[in-house]
């Protein structure tokens, strides 16, 4: 005699696997959109990005927030500056980080040192390792202004200069502060 009730529990199986199925699909769908309504979402998205570990990093290097401060990368015929100013005038802290800092990456950019941009852009910068080859044909030289301070950097070497200027652009790409990116011609 011949089971007529054998489709039934595969039919059932069958239902049960789609439903499940179903579900997962939903609470995926379910858990997507609610990372969207994170109020950190971006936060964490950030931290695991390129500009999240170059602003991670540019904090523990540079001993102040880039959220506090504001970076600016010129280019000049001789070479270019670095300049950072607290975003506050009276953010006594963070101008004295911006200073000390500044004043340090002067002494280890004239002994040919790299290694907090290398930190800081988990890359070796372009430019970096002309610069070190080059050091003795590169000038530094700090400068205080009221908010924080300035990084000249300069040379009469044209191959120095263009270290320095791959230096500056790369500087001013990662840290996305929106300086001109050619030299502007004096007239």
């Amino acid at each position: 005699m011949r089971n007529s009730y054998a489709p039934f529990p595969i039919a059932l199986s069958l239902c049960f696997v789609v439903s499940m199925a179903a579900q997962d699909s939903a609470q995926d769908k379910k858990n997507d959109d609610s990372m969207q309504y994170c109020p950190i979402h971006q936060q964490h998205a950030k931290a695991e990005s390129h500009d999240g570990i170059v602003e991670k990093h540019g904090d523990q290097a540079m001993g102040f927030p880039h959220g506090r401060t504001t970076h600016h990368f010129l280019l000049t015929a001789d070479g270019g500056t670095i300049a950072v100013a607290a975003n506050d005038a009276n953010d006594k802290l963070n101008i004295e980080a911006v200073r000390t800092h500044l004043s340090h990456i002067t002494a280890m950019f004239t002994n040919g040192d790299f290694s907090t941009p290398t930190f800081v852009h988990n890359e070796i910068p372009p430019g970096a390792t002309s610069m070190q080859l080059l050091k003795a044909a590169i000038h530094y030289r700090y400068e205080e202004v009221p908010s924080g301070g300035r990084v000249h950097i300069e040379s009469n070497d044209p191959v120095a200069i263009a270290a320095i200027h791959d230096f500056l652009r790369f500087q001013i790409g990662d840290h996305q502060t929106g300086d001109n990116l050619v030299l502007e011609e004096v007239h």
